[in-house]
């Protein structure tokens, strides 16, 4: 297991200390491990929302109209602003 040495600030340092308080991390190295399993986790939901939207696209078909004449019939729904 690699090592890091990351230098920071008083404030955010202030800020590890009060969640180390609190009792849910045995130490620094702990917390900053869940936040960086929690980071993976989050850019793992993103990436399958955005695989979600490519695949809604893909099934919602094609349409022939010019995309010029869509946000025109579009922009003809919208309430005057």
């Amino acid at each position: 297991m690699a090592n890091l040495n990351i230098p920071m600030p008083p404030a955010l340092e202030q800020w590890v200390d009060v969640r180390l308080a609190q009792g849910r991390y045995a130490d620094a190295a702990d917390y900053i491990r869940d936040l960086i399993r929690r980071d993976q986790e989050a850019a793992e939901e993103d990436r399958q929302w955005v695989r979600a939207k490519i695949e809604e696209g893909f099934a919602s078909g094609v349409i022939d109209a010019e995309p010029e004449d869509v946000l025109r019939e579009i922009m003809a729904r919208l309430p005057d602003a």
